[in-house]
């Protein structure tokens, strides 16, 4: 338990006198026959199924569902519209602009750096080191009364490794903070989610999403699960309605599905494991990371003119080879098997 965590210091003034928006569907409770509250179009709406009521602002339904699936109480459960937006509340919710700063532990995913410029919040950058593992004493150092959070992506965002757990709990004891670890690629991974630790850890703020292993991208849910009394504040802070009803529709319908998720999960990790084993046999490959995630770290040589290459061939990876500590990269997607045999072909096109 972190003794030194007090969520009501951390919280900006402006949040804690917040009034938050109210709408006539937050204040009953139980199944109306008549809605005559928010000004919607009574007629319905020109698509064979109505969307002219407004969605239910808290998603109590998709939120049962991720409840019973991840184990995680619904009072502890924030949906979004993506990731982003819990990592946008974040900002707002506890850095006050040109005065609270962040760490990030780069490289790292590049959304928590963009939102952090959007706020007007300083970023204090502490690199992974060079096996891409936590480096405390300069974390800690870094450190000042102003700074509010630490992000740590776990498995890593572009390098594929998961994070040494011990490290992370020791951030989450010592550190008075809000420490955010996003889980995107956890299903991938061989290691637990945090999920489990929220009673423990006060301070502590799990991302996830449905756009990787449940294959939503297009439908932008991303969730947050953190203590009752955080998961409160970003309510507070939302958009009444922020996630659409064709969304939280088609996402109930969705996690029925979770035999044949845990099926690709399980097929990707075979296809991720037989691609690095393929991309070893070229000696232009100097260093493949090992990857808890569904991409894999390549270090190759001239990895330029090979992502240039493989665009003309229609095959688009992403270019990583001038981000600091990832010098020659290109980070790869696991795709179906088809694909990664053609990927693996274009590479023995280029280097013969």
């Amino acid at each position: 338990m972190n003794m030194s965590f007090n969520l009501n210091t951390l919280l900006r003034d402006n949040i804690k006198n917040l009034v938050p928006y109210s709408s006539a569907r937050d204040e009953f409770k139980g199944e109306a026959s008549v809605l005559l509250d928010a000004n919607e179009n009574a007629f319905g709406s020109p698509l064979a199924q109505h969307y002219n009521r407004y969605p239910d602002p808290l998603q109590h339904q998709v939120k049962h569902k991720l409840s019973t699936i991840k184990g995680v109480p619904v009072e502890n459960i924030f949906l979004g519209n993506g990731s982003d937006e819990a990592i946008d509340i974040l900002y707002r919710a506890f850095c006050r602009p040109q005065v609270d700063n962040v760490i990030l532990v780069p490289p790292t995913y590049g959304m928590y750096e963009v939102s952090a410029n959007i706020n007007d919040v300083p970023v204090r950058k502490v690199n992974l080191t060079a096996d891409y593992e936590l480096d405390m004493e300069n974390i800690a150092e870094a450190i000042d009364i102003n700074t509010k959070m630490i992000f740590i992506c776990s498995p890593n965002n572009p390098t594929g490794n998961s994070i040494n757990r011990k490290d992370i709990e020791t951030i989450l004891t010592y550190f008075p903070g809000i420490v955010v670890i996003d889980e995107a690629y956890i299903n991938y991974s061989r290691h637990k989610s945090f999920t489990q630790e929220l009673a423990e850890y006060p301070n502590l703020v799990i991302l996830q999403t449905l756009s990787k292993a449940w294959g939503l991208a297009a439908l932008r849910l991303g969730m947050a699960f953190a203590s009752k009394e955080i998961i409160d504040i970003f309510n507070k802070i939302k958009p009444p309605y922020n996630i659409n009803q064709a969304t939280q529709e088609l996402v109930l319908e969705a996690l029925n599905g979770v035999d044949i998720v845990n099926e690709w999960i399980k097929e990707a990790v075979a296809e991720r494991d037989k691609l690095a084993s393929h991309l070893e046999k070229f000696e232009q490959v100097y260093h493949i990371t090992p990857s808890d995630a569904n991409f894999i770290l390549v270090k190759l040589q001239e990895p330029r003119a090979l992502y240039t290459y493989l665009v003309s061939k229609g095959i688009i990876v992403r270019d990583r080879s001038k981000v600091e500590l990832c010098e020659g990269c290109l980070r790869i997607t696991v795709g179906t098997p088809e694909e990664n045999k053609n990927l693996i072909a274009a590479l023995q096109q280029f280097y013969n």
